[in-house]
């Protein structure tokens, strides 16, 4: 039966509020299950890489804004593994670590605006894309032991693309090939 026949049933003399906390379980249920077929979807190209369940709940490592053509604001995020990792200064970061950077374009807020009275308040818009560097030094040797990821829709970038991340990566080897500094 569908949502809106569920809750057609809960009106009149026979509704009983456990009838109601039976279809907000169900819609619970749902949700969790579609959020969790995003996670197990297609694997990137070349690194085999998934989005990794719960990856909105980890720590914030940084923020960032990128001008020019990306134009976009950015969240850093990374797992425990990661985390610790960056919060005692450990080089290289050991395997397990995996890092997360959500994407969105910069928009300016005309809500915000109104209330300041001039342009200078601006927030995430539509998203962008979804990257992931996963560390395993055996698996991705040959890309100083990270593997990378993309992720435009919750569909994976092609291999073409995902050739272009470790060389942008390379000229930063001394900070095991991570750009972003954690921010306390």
């Amino acid at each position: 039966m569908k949502i809106a026949g569920l809750i057609a049933h809960t009106k009149g003399p026979s509704f009983k509020p456990i009838a109601l906390l039976v279809v907000v379980a169900a819609i619970a249920v749902a949700a969790a299950l579609s959020t969790a077929a995003r996670a197990d979807g297609e694997a990137a190209p070349i690194f085999g890489i998934k989005i990794p369940p719960g990856y909105r709940d980890w720590k914030l490592i940084s923020v960032a804004h990128e001008e020019g053509n990306l134009n976009d604001l950015r969240a850093i995020l990374g797992n425990d593994v990661a985390i610790k990792a960056y919060r005692e200064g450990k080089l290289p970061f050991p395997d397990g670590a995996i890092i997360a950077r959500l994407a969105w374009s910069y928009v300016s807020s005309e809500e915000n605006n109104k209330v300041f009275g001039r342009q200078q308040s601006f927030v995430a818009g539509p998203p962008t894309n979804l990257q992931f560097m996963v560390k395993d030094s055996r698996k991705y040797a040959s890309t100083g032991g990270w593997g990378f990821a993309q992720f435009n829709d919750g569909k994976p970038a092609d291999e073409a693309l995902l050739k272009t991340c470790f060389p942008c990566h390379e000229p930063i080897k001394a900070r095991d090939f991570l750009f972003t500094h954690y921010s306390p």
